[in-house]
């Protein structure tokens, strides 16, 4: 049989072929595609002739397109439909992946054809992006050890073997362990307090694990659970909390404790080799904040100032509970302070908040006032699940713009948290579409009972969307800056900002209607989440600042390191910066922390507030000027959205803003006024 990777998909926007891939075509697959590419920078290195854009940078970009395509599917399938087959092929190709970039980054002979162009990019008269293209190649291959000597980047091919082969276990241990972990209830009563959709999505996740008559509460990437602002059982709260604060941290197979000490020495050593102080340094080098000392310098300022705020919020929830407030208690006090401060009542907004209807009414319609574009389902077209649903979008004079794949339902096969990923990325040269997945992790009631999002749940789907729209917006010409491939410190810049239109008025209201009496949902209700916006701040704030200070302080060590316990580590690290309320734990700890142990956030979780800064003034533009407009939305996707990654992202801004961020509407936002 034919291999669908082999050849381009003839399908709409070149949509992979999933009703044609079976688990046998991957390996043949990446198996070409590494040969494939290898041969032509092969092909780019033997040439006579001088170096140039279009005869070095330009074949590269047009090469590995097989490789392209498979890793593109491989890999969502891995993270949102994983397998046996997929976890056990992941960890196999990790590390052929690793030296095949090594293989790539580390040629001395292209690295040459690169830095010669480079020497020359003020003699060559290049167009903008094609100079920022040179640029960056400069910048990453040298960054990645490319003038390395031969002896050096022998030891530098093990490192990243190494660390891509343990990143990719830690990530195959913490799904396993994060299923083994989900809490089995015998007694409905236990679930006192939850909505009829969540008893029913907790027994449909029992029912699909063959736990009939019981109840599942399955877990969810953060510390915390969605649930633990409802149940009324304290015990069960505290058992909750207790197994999302174990997982990866249990003598059993899943281990994740010393896969995150090694992960941490190997990076730092890999750091020195490179010529930096630490990875912390090695990382930020290549982003918009240059230096760890410039990420301290943000997070630190904040973090006395989040502590001081969760105290007094504690201390709050101390007269409401008559108690000392534990970490289980924390949502569910919290809540009641909300509603009789407030007049909030999260639980009774849920009615309003019908999935479909937030996607359609709230979602895809901010996106079309904003910027003109259409959402058409397109059910002919089959996606890599039953659950995945696939849209055309189009702009209001009709040309395409490209698939969005939204994928709203949890399940044991998919990763936790919420994400977007790119199946295929627009750019001019090769003359390419552009599809764009969104998952979620929303638990599915038993068939024929509504899909009741939380407010948080909401946030998470505009969040998310923000980031599917800077993918299918992109216009660029080379396939390196095609969609998000931005700045890490950079890429939440655009679905922060998206997340602003949830509760505009004219959006709300669109979509915020009761599922079965088709009611407005009242102003009271409004008017209330407006006027608690700052409500939690000091947790919320406290949390995450934990949990990037974690992570810059597992990433600030170098190369000798006698750090042996990783739980002792991490409440050290918390202590010294005054985050180690116990009321108030760290939104990840070390052995569930995907994003830096697992995925791409190593030593860049501080990226989220770092883009803040920029979203929070560029919500202050948009209010400033008229808000929900057509003019504001095409100025924002022309000259932000639409560049992708082709030029500096704080050039971008500038061009946008017309001067650089202040970060003085953050500081208001989250009530951290000195």
């Amino acid at each position: 049989m034919t291999n669908p990777f082999f050849a381009e998909s003839t399908l709409p926007f070149g949509l992979p072929p999933f009703a044609e891939i079976a688990d046998e075509h991957y390996r043949p697959a990446f198996d070409r595609g590494f040969t494939e590419q290898l041969a032509e920078v092969a092909a780019i290195t033997r040439s006579t002739e001088p170096p140039t854009v279009e005869n070095t940078l330009v074949p590269l970009e047009r090469g590995g397109r097989v490789l392209g395509r498979v890793s593109a599917v491989f890999y969502n399938k891995s993270s949102a439909d994983s397998s046996n087959f997929s976890n056990e092929l992941e960890e196999e190709i990790a590390p052929l992946y690793a030296a095949h970039s090594d293989a790539i980054r580390l040629n001395s002979a292209l690295y040459e054809r690169i830095a010669a162009i480079h020497s020359r990019l003020d003699e060559l008269e290049l167009d903008a992006e094609s100079r920022y293209l040179v640029e960056r190649y400069h910048a990453e291959f040298t960054i990645a050890g490319a003038a390395l000597s031969d002896d050096e980047k022998v030891s530098l091919r093990e490192y990243n073997r190494e660390l891509s082969t343990l990143t990719t276990r830690y990530v195959k241990n913490l799904l396993a362990d994060t299923n083994d972990l989900a809490v089995v209830l015998d007694d409905v009563a236990d679930l006192d307090g939850l909505s009829e959709g969540e008893i029913s999505a907790a027994a449909e996740a029992a029912h699909e694990r063959g736990l009939t008559g019981k109840h599942l509460v399955t877990l969810v990437l953060p510390t915390g659970h969605p649930f633990l602002s409802s149940l009324t059982d304290r015990r069960v709260r505290e058992n909750i909390m207790t197994a999302s604060r174990a997982r990866g941290s249990r003598d059993n197979g899943f281990d994740n404790r010393e896969l995150v000490l090694r992960i941490a020495t190997l990076r730092a050593e890999r750091a020195a080799l490179l010529g930096f102080d630490s990875h912390a340094a090695y990382v930020t080098a290549d982003e918009t904040a240059k230096t760890p000392e410039a990420v301290a310098g943000l997070l630190t300022r904040l973090a006395p100032i989040a502590a001081r705020n969760a105290r007094a919020e504690q201390e709050r929830l101390r007269e409401i509970a008559g108690e000392e407030i534990a970490a289980w208690d924390w949502a569910f006090y919290s809540e009641q302070v909300r509603a009789a401060t407030y007049d909030v009542d999260t639980a009774a907004m849920r009615p309003y908040f019908e999935a479909e209807r937030v996607l359609h009414a709230g979602v895809f319609f901010a996106a079309t006032r904003l910027y003109g574009v259409t959402f058409a389902e397109r059910t002919d077209l089959v996606s890599y699940h039953p659950d995945a649903r696939v849209f055309e979008v189009s702009n209001d004079d009709g040309s395409p713009v490209g698939l969005y794949v939204f994928d709203l339902y949890t399940r044991d096969s998919k990763r936790g948290g919420a994400w977007m990923n790119p199946l295929i990325s627009q750019n001019r040269l090769l003359g390419e579409p552009t599809v764009v997945v969104n998952n979620l992790n929303v638990p599915k009631p038993a068939e024929g009972s509504p899909t009741l999002l939380t407010l948080d749940e909401v946030t998470t789907q505009f969040h998310e969307f923000g980031h599917a729209l800077h993918g299918l917006f992109a216009q660029v010409t080379y396939p390196k800056f095609a969609g998000t491939n931005v700045y890490r410190d950079f890429v939440e810049f655009p679905s922060q900002v998206n997340e602003m239109w949830m509760l505009w008025p004219e959006v709300l209201a669109n979509y915020a209607v009761h599922h079965e009496s088709g009611e407005a949902m009242p102003q009271t209700f409004v008017d209330s989440i407006v006027a608690s916006s700052a409500f939690n701040e000091g947790f919320h704030t406290s949390e995450y600042l934990a949990a990037a200070l974690l992570d810059q302080s597992w990433h600030a060590l170098g190369a000798v390191s006698e750090i042996t316990d990783v739980a002792a580590f991490e409440a050290a690290t918390l202590a010294a910066v005054g985050l180690d309320n116990p009321a108030v734990p760290t939104r990840y700890s070390s052995t569930y922390f995907s994003h830096t142990f697992g995925g791409g956030y190593d030593a860049g979780y501080y990226s989220y507030i770092w883009s803040e800064v920029l979203d929070a003034d560029t919500v202050e533009w948009f209010k400033d000027n008229g808000g929900l407009t057509r003019t504001n939305g095409d100025r924002f996707r022309s000259l932000l959205l639409g560049v992708g990654g082709s030029k500096d992202p704080l050039e971008a801004y500038r061009d946008f803003r017309g001067r650089d961020a202040e970060i003085a509407p953050l500081l208001k936002r989250r009530g951290l006024e000195e």
